[in-house]
């Protein structure tokens, strides 16, 4: 799969949504059902959630049809959904062995914003 500047930055958008109603829906339709400590794990979820969705939303501006920059967007959407979605399960249907993939979805984040950091452009350095 490889995607456009453009779609990335819908997809990052798309999330970025996703992302804003969960936590609406953790911040009000939570809040009596679960344990403040889950709710707590919900914010987290969240909160990694959007700020990766706009990682997309810059890579996206920032994006060339490089291989890097390709894999960088997929691997925050899979960090997305490892991390954050792990998180949302474990609070949602309470099963500690949904937090063991965690931490992959952790590995992958990082990967991607290195990836962000490092790839090359696609660019022509030669022009001014």
């Amino acid at each position: 799969m490889s995607c456009s500047g453009r779609n990335w930055i819908r997809l990052g958008a798309i999330l970025a949504a996703a992302g804003v109603a969960l936590g609406a829906f953790g911040a009000h339709g939570l809040r009596d059902l679960v344990s403040a400590e889950r709710l707590i794990t919900w914010e987290t979820a969240v909160r990694y959630h959007l700020l990766h969705a706009l990682g997309l939303v810059l890579l996206g501006v920032l994006s060339t049809p490089t291989a890097g920059y390709q894999w960088c967007g997929r691997l925050f959407v899979l960090g997305i959904a490892l991390f954050s979605g792990s998180l949302y399960l474990l609070v949602l249907f309470d099963v500690p062995m949904l937090g063991a993939l965690t931490p992959f979805g952790g590995v992958a984040l990082i990967l991607a914003w290195l990836l962000l950091a490092f790839s090359p452009d696609g660019r022509d350095q030669s022009r001014p």
